[in-house]
């Protein structure tokens, strides 16, 4: 019984022991002073800063609480849009899939000249990782600007008023040279669209004499994958405005279509046309349209023009190519899935080596939407 008495006294004595200690071990911490912290860098400091102001910026468009009952009523009223829009945009999600490319495009010194580097914009857009992150650099301009811009579409473009870098060619008639079809030589674009050679062609005065016939009235248009906007250049002489969706794929193509007083859209196929619904009379699909697409955006591309356009307006394929086979089996039963009227539809072969190996085939095709489903 002592023996066990003894014991218990012994283990009591330990933890009191052991609390003091802890105890003790605590209260020298507190008072001993903290490790002093490595310097932060200035730049880090910089951006800490503009991270804390957008804060504070966002916080002050915050609604204000709803009062209490003995706090006064607030007589000010922030608009619910101005809200709305006050949010940063996040990073689009295809992005996350292609961290090389957006870490190479991301590596850039704030608050200084961006890289010339529009071939990685470029291919991230194409990605569908588009609007891009970057933020803090400035854009690169010519070193010297023009006396004189182009006064009619068909005139002459200087070539000081464009940023050649990104480019093997280093002028309009090195482009010309190397593919005269690229649409840089303005007395062949001069001609463009004008001219009826086979069935597949569907010249600008044929085009309108059709909608006129039709009490149909051709005034906003969009011409997807325009190149150099000579589509546009033609229809403004009819008083017609067009806008060219292109990309810079290895030429200025969007600077090109900006200098012949035209406007550009910097986007690629698999993006929803940023026009509201409705309001289009006419939607052109040119060359960069064909088979290469895969069927679902195609098929996305497809309902997305039937949105844009009016009730009445017209979607034009021009020279669409593809093998006959696919434009029997897939292509012709997904236009028709639009159940358009078809004002026009031609389909001959494409005659060139490519086509000839891959049995293909050209299709023009006229359609116009439906007045009422």
């Amino acid at each position: 019984m002592g023996f066990t008495m003894g014991l218990n006294l012994l283990l009591l004595v330990a933890m009191v022991a052991t609390n003091i200690l802890s105890l003790y071990h605590l209260s020298s911490n507190i008072q001993s002073k903290p490790p002093v912290a490595p310097p932060v860098p200035d730049h880090l400091l910089h951006q800490l800063q503009t991270i804390r102001a957008t804060i504070n910026h966002l916080t002050r468009l915050q609604p204000p609480a709803p009062p209490s009952a003995k706090a006064k009523k607030s007589t000010v009223t922030i608009p619910s849009d101005l809200l709305l829009y006050t949010h940063l945009s996040p990073i689009a999600s295809s992005c996350k899939d292609n961290p090389d490319l957006l870490h190479q495009y991301m590596s850039y010194t704030p608050f200084s000249l961006c890289p010339s580097d529009s071939s990685v914009a470029e291919s991230l857009i194409l990605r569908g990782c588009h609007p891009l992150p970057r933020r803090r650099c400035f854009s690169r301009t010519p070193s010297s600007i023009p006396t004189s811009l182009p006064k009619t579409p068909f005139s002459t473009i200087p070539e000081k008023a464009l940023l050649w870098n990104n480019y093997s060619c280093k002028s309009f008639s090195c482009l010309s040279q190397s593919n005269p079809n690229l649409g840089f030589d303005m007395k062949v674009e001069q001609s463009r669209f004008l001219d009826f050679k086979s069935d597949l062609d569907l010249p600008i005065p044929q085009f309108l004499q059709l909608t006129k016939t039709s009490k149909s009235v051709i005034r906003l248009a969009l011409d997807i994958g325009g190149g150099t906007g000579t589509f546009a250049a033609q229809m403004k002489l009819h008083n017609v405005t067009v806008v060219t969706t292109t990309m810079n794929l290895g030429a200025p193509y969007s600077e090109t279509v900006a200098l012949r007083g035209l406007v550009p859209l910097h986007v690629p196929l698999q993006q929803r046309l940023p026009v509201f619904d409705g309001v289009l009379d006419l939607v052109r699909c040119g060359h960069a349209v064909n088979r290469w697409i895969p069927v679902t955006m195609m098929e996305f591309l497809l309902f997305d023009v039937d949105r844009v356009l009016r009730a009445g307006g017209y979607l034009w394929l021009d020279h669409f190519f593809s093998k006959r086979a696919d434009l029997e089996k897939v292509f012709q039963p997904l236009i028709w899935k639009l159940n358009y009227k078809k004002v026009k539809w031609a389909v001959a072969n494409k005659n060139d080596a490519s086509g000839v190996k891959n049995g293909e085939v050209y299709l023009t095709a006229l359609l116009q939407k439906p007045i009422s489903r």
